[in-house]
């Protein structure tokens, strides 16, 4: 009878990771996804058809990756005169380049009325706290329940964004999770600041690093379908329509509207979000772990309501916070929990006080050992030489700064004029075991002071219990001699 235990089926497990091993809804909008880069983020089902196997995928996959390796993709082409046109995301480059600076030109031309300025804040507010709170922490990672009033809140207001469904933005972001600073990471910021912030919306992405996350449950929201189905009705409408009816009829300021409260409130949210991507990998501190890029800084929790502690948001990704001290910055934190308090929020999740802190822990220690690692500590002592007893009196002889203490034998002829307590007292241990005097018959020695001597190591005495230490690090085999 075998005792071996059966291994996890790793092209299984990644089957069940992107979601390919059951049936998905199928929903499908009017005008693509928006915001969507199909060669990177594509669904992981042909949504032309009702049913689709695990083995229809996995074929694909193969027919794709045999085509991509015969023909070069045209992100895989240099730029030139002739194709850069190519290489160019334009319905990306329209909505999050053209439309802004289209904006930008005629609020030259257009007066800004305070009451236009306030309705901009506070659909600005609005439109990144779906993103943030919505998007993001209820959708994407699943950190917190809201019942159907904040979720269709979040559905409008976060198209308004203009970043795509809640469908493309939550399968996009889980992929930037699964895969994070790898090329299949959709925004890696390991290609520098400016495409994790915008170029890799604006450029087309390499199909080979096409990836896949399981969203079964976002589709079985109807707030996500419907949304998806309608998306581009409900971004103009909220984008643009909304805002300016609201600054029409209440201040008689149409074109205000739809200029400052439109198209400036959301090209501003967009840059916002989008330094989640960049700006949250690029400034700030590591304190849970630095194998990857996502960082913690003050600066980009003021730009993206608080999701500027993004270090420990990639190691805790399903915790609802992303500040957790008191004095961060973190308004969609609270905003989450002031729902709770009013039932429009439920379980909402934590990770421990204790995993939080085994983070910090290693992180801190991972460093201590990295500093430790540039430091001079002494050669070891299984590296060194064993000598006898009179072996040592006989070298003393020759040598006037051999000196003995834990029973290792030290070199202080370079030392002795520098000693603190003097040349004298040094001198009189010389070729003598100092181990008594050194510990405390004499000086109480500091840290520094057994640091310092550990670098002038040149010997360990047989049968002491440096030897024997020494024996013992190395596995019971002879000391080096």
């Amino acid at each position: 009878m075998s005792d071996e235990l059966e291994k996890v089926d790793v092209l299984q497990a990644n089957i069940i990771a992107a979601g390919t091993n059951k049936k998905t809804r199928r929903i499908v909008n009017g005008f693509g996804s928006m915001m969507g880069s199909k060669e990177m983020t594509q669904p992981h089902f042909d949504e032309s058809k009702e049913d689709v196997s695990v083995n229809d995928v996995l074929e694909k996959d193969r027919l794709e990756k045999e085509k991509w390796a015969k023909h070069k993709h045209i992100s895989e082409q240099p730029w030139t005169i002739n194709n850069w046109h190519q290489h160019i995301n334009w319905l990306n480059l329209i909505l999050v380049v053209g439309i802004p600076l289209a904006g930008l030109i005629a609020a030259t031309k257009v007066e800004l009325k305070w009451q236009t300025f306030v309705t901009a804040f506070i659909l600005y507010t609005f439109s990144g706290i779906s993103i943030t709170a919505g998007y993001h922490r209820l959708w994407s990672h699943r950190a917190f329940d809201a019942t159907l009033g904040p979720r269709i809140f979040f559905a409008l207001f976060g198209a308004a964004s203009i970043e795509g469904s809640i469908k493309w933005w939550g399968h996009s972001h889980r992929i930037h999770h699964r895969y994070t600073d790898t090329p299949r990471d959709p925004y890696d910021a390991r290609r520098g600041f400016w495409y994790s912030h915008m170029g890799w919306m604006l450029t087309k992405p390499n199909p080979k690093h096409k990836a896949r996350a399981d969203i079964s449950d976002l589709i079985d929201d109807w707030v996500v379908r419907v949304q998806h189905r309608h998306y581009l009705a409900i971004m103009v409408f909220m984008s643009f329509v909304f805002p300016t009816l609201v600054c029409g009829l209440l201040f008689n300021d149409y074109l205000g509207g739809f200029i400052y409260a439109g198209i400036l409130r959301a090209c501003f949210i967009q840059q916002a979000t989008f330094c989640v991507n960049s700006l949250a990998h690029w400034i700030g501190v590591q304190p849970f772990d630095d194998k990857r890029t996502p960082r913690d800084h003050f600066l980009t929790a003021i730009v993206t309501f608080g999701e500027g502690y993004h270090n420990f948001h990639h190691e805790f990704p399903t915790d609802y916070r992303n500040a957790i001290k008191w004095y961060q910055y973190d308004p969609t934190k609270v905003l989450i929990w002031t729902l709770s308090k009013f039932g429009l929020a439920y379980n909402l999740k934590t990770f421990s006080q204790n995993a939080i802190e085994q983070g910090l822990v290693q992180q801190q220690q991972k460093k201590l050992d990295s500093m430790r690692r540039k430091l001079n500590w002494g050669t070891p002592l299984t590296e060194l030489p064993v000598w006898e007893k009179s072996e040592f009196l006989e070298k003393s002889k020759s040598h006037s700064g051999y000196v003995i203490i834990n029973g290792i034998v030290h070199d202080v002829a370079g030392y002795i004029t520098t000693h603190p307590g003097g040349e004298p007292l040094l001198r009189a241990s010389i070729g003598k075991d100092a181990t008594r005097a050194f510990n405390g018959g004499v000086y109480g020695h500091s840290n520094a002071a057994h640091n310092l001597l550990a670098t002038m190591r040149v010997a360990v005495i047989r049968d002491s219990a440096a030897a024997r230490k020494a024996a013992g690090a190395s596995d019971g085999s002879a000391v080096k001699k």
